[in-house]
């Protein structure tokens, strides 16, 4: 690299400020994305009907594993990003990006032909109702269209994120949510257009959202200006970032496929409970995604920590980054509980009693239940920052096991009935925490000693 930027590291100075500033902008801009999200299934709910918003509903867990698949690539490609910005190596940071963008986007494109074709057989598998199939299996070749775009987003996104930028990306996106509520009113509210509708709605947002973010980068930061060498690629790389990208991207098909399973079974239980189950995900979208995103956080902190050498900071960070967790976490429990039946009122015209019954019942059990995923969540951060991403992998299996496993004990043996759901989250958490626990103790035990260790060498 010619020209070194002007770094936006967490390497020195003060933690708690950086961690936060850097997490607010990650917080609000998946908040905006949830917004748009749950557009989607209010315009369907409210314009269209129950069975449209059961067919969006039954339709998000395959969506889900295309997306977050994508954005666990990135993710993992991001945590050595923030490592070679680190430690100041820029060349072989270029070479990072260009490979990884041009792998990517291949992966993309083929996922998202292999996806269009079988894209009912995914929905038979999954037991889709007959009554819902049409629209659910529309709904999803059209978002599977626009793979390619919601891929070079997030990459755009995660770089930026790893070199300590975590305001650009929110700009977009406020921008991106602004025109897909825009779009879901014309397409669903005025043009009637349904499922269809909302689907074009959300591909074209998230196009010009990757649009303006590359046109930004190219106008705007010089150190991805890259030229002819967005053309490089680097087999050795490659390796690397296939082992770092593809375990991330298969613990967020982990997670994805256990809700998968667990819809599987929700679709038994008639169009009432699908729809009242899409409309408390949505809300559980809420109030999960900030506290994976302050995560996320922690790992680029963490990150760029480890490659400059500096462990204390870690441990530092990590203890703060938890505490940020817990504050979110008693925020977003007493907003849910006090709040679930006006949010429940929102999902359906009629305010159908049934579903807003079921769902204030759920929400009212879930809602002193979110400090788990927010311990979870931040060891996870911790484990990525530090690259052991086999444990994040591991612990998100144990997770979805633990989860998968409850949900058939309450609907069916216990006849816990739908709050049995919520349940189910809180015995995979707790199997999450138990596998994770002793692992974190003794890693900050190592940490802590190199310290100690560097510390005397240094003194001495």
């Amino acid at each position: 690299m010619s020209r070194e930027p002007k770094r936006k590291d967490m390497t020195s100075g003060r933690i708690a400020l950086p961690l936060v500033t850097f997490t607010i902008p990650l917080v609000l801009g998946n908040l905006f994305q949830m917004t748009y999200n749950a557009v989607d299934s209010v315009m369907v709910g409210r314009y269209v009907g129950e069975s449209a918003l059961a067919a969006v509903g039954t339709a998000a867990p395959l969506m889900n594993i295309a997306l977050l698949f994508i954005s666990g690539l990135c993710m993992g490609a991001s945590v050595l990003m923030s490592s070679q910005y680190g430690s100041g190596d820029y060349d072989l940071l270029s070479r990072q990006i260009s490979t990884t963008f041009l792998a990517g986007s291949a992966f993309a494109l083929m996922f998202s032909l292999a996806a269009i074709l079988f894209t009912r057989p995914l929905l038979w598998l999954i037991r889709v109702p007959d009554e819902v199939m049409g629209e659910a299996a529309l709904y999803l070749r059209i978002i599977f269209l626009g793979i390619l775009f919601t891929f070079i987003y997030n990459f755009l996104a995660n770089t930026l994120r790893a070199l300590g930028d975590s305001r650009t990306p929110l700009y977009f996106l406020v921008v991106s949510s602004l025109l897909n509520i825009l779009g879901d009113w014309i397409l669903v509210a005025v043009l009637r257009l349904g499922v269809m509708g909302s689907a074009i709605s959300t591909v074209v947002s998230e196009m010009l959202c990757c649009i303006f973010c590359g046109l930004y980068i190219r106008w705007r930061i010089p150190l991805l200006n890259l030229g002819r060498r967005w053309f490089v690629f680097d087999k050795s790389l490659l390796m690397r970032t296939i082992s770092y990208g593809s375990t991330s991207a298969m613990q967020q098909m982990c997670l994805q496929v256990g809700k998968t399973v667990i819809q599987a079974m929700v679709n038994t239980q008639g169009v009432s409970v699908m729809a009242a189950f899409t409309a408390v995900n949505r809300v559980d979208d809420f109030a999960y995604i900030p506290q994976q995103n302050i995560g996320h956080a922690m790992t680029t902190f963490i990150a760029q920590n480890k490659g400059a050498g500096k462990k204390d900071r870690i441990r530092r960070g990590f203890a703060i980054g938890i505490m940020i967790e817990m504050v979110y976490s008693l925020i977003i429990c007493g907003t849910i509980f006090l709040g679930a039946f006006g949010i429940m009122k929102l999902f359906t015209e009629n305010e159908d009693a049934r579903v807003v019954s079921l769902g204030v019942l759920y929400l009212h059990r879930i809602a002193f239940m979110y400090f788990l995923p927010g311990l979870t969540n931040g060891i996870q951060g911790f484990f990525r920052g530090i690259g052991d991403l086999k444990v994040t992998l591991a612990s998100t299996f144990m997770n979805m096991l633990g989860r998968v496993a409850a949900v058939p004990l309450m609907l069916w043996v216990f006849s816990v009935g739908f709050s049995g759901l919520a349940w189910a989250n809180f015995a995979g958490w707790i199997v999450m925490l138990l596998f994770e626990v002793p692992l974190l103790v003794r890693q900050l035990r190592m940490i802590r000693a190199e310290f100690k260790e560097e510390k005397l060498k240094a003194d001495g």
